[in-house]
């Protein structure tokens, strides 16, 4: 089974347990480190997550994976927060992000770059606005490889 494959197994598990605890599904990640693999759900709320809102979404998580049993392999089970630089992947994410710091890569150079962090401008369903040190740049949504919150220092 596919790396991707087994994320959107888990999304499709993940999602009505999260939804019903109040909370948003972030991302699934399931990657190997090491000799382990890893499989890592990331949740969040408005005021934040704690460590008793993972708990319950680990515990029913967990039974449902053992009862459908998707990952043939054995992995480890995480769920917590996005932390401080949470990605951004739907378009609520870049809707919420507007006016913050944000770090995004491209698949292919624009301009001769392929990363921009700055602030989040603009954000318009095809088309992102990020304001760097000295210009702003419009970037399609199909050009973003990656993009997250990022900490300005």
């Amino acid at each position: 089974m596919t790396k991707r494959k087994v994320t959107e197994i888990v999304e499709e598990l993940a999602t009505p347990i999260v939804e019903g605890e109040g909370l948003e599904l972030v991302d699934v990640e399931y990657k190997k480190e090491g000799a382990n693999w890893f499989l890592r759900v990331f949740i969040d709320k408005p005021e934040g997550v704690d460590i008793d809102d993972c708990g319950r979404v680990s515990e029913k998580l967990s039974d449902m994976l053992d009862e459908v049993d998707p990952i043939p392999t054995s992995y480890f089970l995480e769920v917590s927060s996005p932390g401080a630089e949470r990605p951004l992947k739907k378009p609520a994410d870049y809707e919420r992000a507007v006016g913050k710091h944000v770090y995004i890569t491209t698949y292919e150079p624009i301009d001769g770059q392929k990363t921009f962090e700055g602030v989040l401008e603009a954000y318009d369903g095809e088309n992102l606005t990020v304001k760097e040190a000295k210009s702003a740049k419009t970037l399609k949504l199909e050009a973003v490889a990656s993009a997250r919150l990022a900490v300005a220092f």
